[in-house]
């Protein structure tokens, strides 16, 4: 994990380990999308002989495990919570709670009916 670590981060959050191991694979993942796209899409076209097809394979599964989807997980960027986060906010329910409450977040007001 420390190969892929920036020097100086561009966190913009509340600073734990886990932020910054979220922050880093998300990194990774956007650098590397591309190059598993082509992966593949090599691997899955029929009309490339067998070799070929069975080499992208291979350098597919050779990649780092930070370069996948599913290792990216939704946290609070206040608070490093893994659970009960609000995507389109990256809030977790208290955190949302709090700053709603305070008139943070645009557009977000207490429901009354």
């Amino acid at each position: 994990m420390s190969q892929f670590r920036a020097k100086k981060l561009d966190l913009g959050c509340y600073i734990n380990i886990r932020n910054i191991r979220d922050h880093t694979k998300r990194k990774v993942f956007a650098e590397n999308e591309p190059e598993r796209q082509a992966l593949r899409y090599i691997i899955r076209n029929t009309t490339f002989p067998q070799r070929v097809r069975a080499q992208a394979q291979l350098q597919l599964a050779q990649m780092h495990c930070y370069t996948r989807y599913t290792q990216v997980k939704n946290r609070c960027i206040m608070g490093g919570k893994g659970r009960g986060v609000f995507s389109d906010f990256r809030l977790g329910r208290y955190q949302f709670r709090l700053n709603a409450l305070a008139g943070h977040l645009p557009g977000v007001k207490k429901a009354s009916w």
